[in-house]
């Protein structure tokens, strides 16, 4: 089935139909007509598969997803062009340029916690590259992966775009092919088995994963706009089930007290004083999340560090969001990525000592700084090493297409997002034409003393040795 699946793209590949303007642009223009005709759809699978908030489903997957296209749609004459660059004296006369390229068939793994962009984005980049695409959607969101599997070819070109369904039989059958790219979004472990499964046909990678994501907050903050941004990067996407969601806090021990109060107020405003029955939250995944979410804060140590929440309900697989003050460093809680509601706070006696905190770490996807402190700002900048990095608010920086968005170290390689996503499924493919004029002699053996003057000359960039050069000098002997 899957080599069947490759074969059939490679052979349309092969055939040229992807490479033309016109075929990318009317992909992406179906793309944009499934999203509009079919948003209702869309936005219930999401809510089968998490409970996702119907607001926060257009928020954070229908209407990026469709801004991702119409941006790649009106980029994409600029993006396909050569990019004309200097030629240089040594191969004068001549002209260069850099061709993007096509990679030519490639493999998306998407992730689970958003099902539809996850799943859609990287497309978005691999389409307006000129490629073909399988897309194997999350098994674990069974309703967008069903939706996406009926959905795409009713919009798309079948020959080129497909979707393979499946859970981990289909997935290692499909990372047996020889991919031009896999693109995985997810976690290390996978990560690392779908990097080992590339390696054997030196297939390149791209990974979208997660980590830790801290966020500073200073005391001298807007503490009610702080902590509502906070609040909804945190809880307000996904129930803390996203890859950029704030992971812990770290503040100073005497600012904490202040901190935590304001984030209790602002949690009953928006989730109620029983959040368990708030529709404004989605719920975890599956049992298996649950529990592991569970076993986070039912530590021994961790227990009786909760200052709010902790309240759970099985049956409906929600966790309220809980606030936990000072839990040790080397609990399960702080040493891995949590991915869910669950939100640690960390103090130190001065707010500079948060970065060597964060960067004992493996380095995050995203980092976050609450300040009004210009200096500590430029710091945290220079030396804190993320993904990315948002300054006085959370989440908000992906939702700019000019801004690579992706992870480094433990928290992934290469980017997307906009122009960087084209680049991601593109070979930059350099370009020099010369002409049958400009022969110089010197270039050709047997190398004479004369020939090697005038060769040093050239490679220092010396016009008096191009002239030479040019006038056919030393003259040939016949």
């Amino acid at each position: 089935m899957a080599e069947e699946t490759v074969r059939e793209l490679r052979a349309s590949f092969a055939a040229g139909r992807t490479r033309s303007a016109e075929w990318r642009a009317e992909q992406l223009k179906g793309l944009i007509r499934m999203i509009d005709e079919k948003e209702a759809e869309i936005s219930a699978a999401l809510h089968e598969d998490l409970a996702k908030p119907h607001m926060e489903s257009y928020l954070h997957e229908i209407s990026l997803t469709k801004s991702s296209c119409k941006f790649a749609l009106n980029g994409l004459k600029n993006w396909m062009k050569p990019e004309k660059i200097p030629a240089s004296i040594t191969t004068f006369p001549s002209s260069a340029q850099i061709v993007p390229e096509p990679l030519g068939v490639v493999l998306i793994i998407s992730a689970w916690n958003y099902p539809f962009i996850l799943s859609i984005d990287p497309v978005i980049g691999a389409i307006a590259a000129g490629n073909a695409v399988v897309l194997k959607p999350s098994e674990i969101a069974p309703a967008t992966s069903s939706l996406l599997a009926n959905l795409l070819p009713e919009y798309v070109d079948n020959s080129c775009i497909k979707v393979v369904e499946g859970g981990v039989p289909e997935t290692t059958a499909l990372l047996e092919q020889r991919w031009d790219k896999i693109f995985y979004t997810g976690n290390g472990t996978v990560a690392r088995i779908v990097m080992a499964a590339a390696a054997k046909h030196l297939t390149p990678v791209a990974l979208e994963l997660g980590g830790k994501s801290p966020v500073v907050v200073d005391s001298n903050v807007d503490l009610h706009v702080a902590v509502k941004r906070i609040v909804v990067g945190k809880w307000g996407c996904n129930n803390g089930q996203a890859c950029i969601a704030p992971d812990y806090i770290i503040t100073t021990k005497s600012f904490a007290p202040e901190l935590v109060a304001s984030l209790k107020r602002v949690l009953v405003r928006f989730y109620g004083e029983d959040p368990l029955q708030s529709a404004d939250l989605s719920r975890i995944v599956n049992s298996k999340q649950f529990t592991r979410l569970q076993d986070l804060i039912e530590e021994k140590r961790v227990a009786d560090k909760i200052v709010y929440g902790g309240e759970a309900d099985e049956e409906q697989l929600k966790i309220a969001p809980t606030l936990l003050l000072d839990v040790p460093q080397d609990s399960a809680i702080m040493t891995g990525e949590i991915f869910g509601p669950l939100l640690p706070i960390v103090t130190v006696e001065k707010i500079e000592e948060s970065f060597d905190l964060i960067n004992a770490k493996p380095k995050p996807l995203a980092a976050y700084l609450f300040t009004k402190n210009k200096k500590l700002q430029g710091e945290f900048v220079a030396n804190v090493p993320a993904g990315g990095m948002l300054v006085n608010d959370t989440a908000l920086h992906l939702t700019n297409p000019y801004m690579p968005f992706g992870g480094v170290g433990d928290s992934g390689m290469g980017c997307y997002h906009g122009k960087f996503g084209f680049d991601c499924f593109s070979h930059k493919k350099g370009v020099l034409i010369r002409g049958f004029g400009g022969e110089a002699n010197a270039r050709y053996p047997p190398y004479t003393t004369e020939k090697q003057k005038i060769l040093r000359g050239l490679i220092k960039g010396s016009f008096i040795a191009l002239i030479l050069a040019l006038l056919g000098f030393p003259r040939e002997k016949h």
